[in-house]
């Protein structure tokens, strides 16, 4: 068994319906920060996590609590264990539950954030303004050149997450994003387009960031109790005065995944274990470096195999 874990945590895509139930149903720690956080919140988010519709829990508004609430349980459940990382990192909203778990975020403030975030995001952008694609198969230069092409007149597209090698998603206008994925599969490319309600990580969020300046600022952080290494730059966040800031640019740069997990190999884990719902993360790891064992979830808190 490994001893030194990283843990990462998942972002918008790893949400299902049932999510937290059987948390709730067995942990004290589940309902009472479930409770919590419909108390943040003002509605009842653990009914929407366990029974949907799945139609309102994909809205970005209710996901981004969602998941948020889920991993963090599940971190906690982790360490009732002994089971204790040496670094973190999230994937876009899962930087806010890394946070949370190094100690820097208190939980109730992490959960009204990424809800004001995830409406933020989404009124940035009237629904169907906005698009996002996955262009699979080619360089991240290749990638970043046919964006820069495909935005040259008023639509904008941008690449939005350096997932693993050979994968890179792009984000911006719809028409933009569609004329990037021609000209990606013009030469080679597997092309994808996202079911997702807004152009997340893309230049179109920057008045995102400018509202969610204001709710931080209202919001005290403490002390790091892990290092947690950031999507904006793939280091080591240094200290608290880079946390606000990261977290403003991080809605409209790039998630720099790829080069955040050779940030974490550097620090010489024994494996990782993602700590959430979904398997992404895992599977990104896989293509990112075979060597480094990716923990099953279940092994580490002891529940049975589905």
């Amino acid at each position: 068994m490994a001893e030194r874990w990283a843990f990462l945590f998942p972002g918008q895509g790893s949400q299902t319906v049932g999510m937290g139930k059987e948390y709730y149903d067995r942990y004290a720690i589940a309902r009472q920060l479930f409770q919590e956080a419909n108390d943040v919140l003002g509605f009842d988010i653990a009914t929407l996590c366990f029974e949907g519709p799945a139609e309102t829990l994909q809205l970005t508004a209710y996901t981004q609590p969602a998941l948020l609430i889920h991993s963090v349980i599940t971190a906690h459940l982790l360490q009732d264990r002994g089971r204790e990382p040496v670094i973190l990192a999230g994937h876009s909203l899962g930087e806010y539950s890394a946070l949370v778990i190094a100690g820097v975020l208190r939980f109730a403030d992490a959960v009204y954030l990424v809800h004001k975030r995830g409406q933020f995001m989404q009124e940035a952008v009237p629904v169907g303004v906005g698009a996002m694609a996955a262009i699979m198969g080619l360089s991240r230069e290749v990638v970043e050149e046919i964006c820069q092409a495909q935005s040259q007149g008023e639509e904008i597209v941008d690449p939005a997450n350096y997932n693993c090698p050979g994968q890179v998603v792009i984000s911006g206008h719809a028409g933009a994003v569609k004329a990037a994925m021609e000209a990606a599969a013009a030469r080679g490319a597997r092309t994808k387009l996202l079911p997702v309600s807004a152009p997340f990580h893309s230049r179109l969020m920057q008045p995102v960031g400018e509202r969610l300046a204001a709710e931080l600022d209202r919001v005290a952080l403490s002390d790091f109790r892990y290092p947690v290494v950031s999507n904006v730059e793939a280091e080591v966040i240094p200290d608290l005065s880079r946390v606000k800031p990261l977290l403003i640019q991080q809605v409209s740069l790039p998630v720099r995944w790829e080069e955040s997990m050779h940030r974490i190999l550097a620090e010489g884990i024994d494996g990782v274990v993602e700590v959430g719902p979904g398997r992404v993360l895992a599977g990104l790891m896989k293509r990112i470096d075979r060597k480094t064992p990716v923990i099953p979830l279940e092994q580490l808190l002891d529940f049975p195999r589905a």
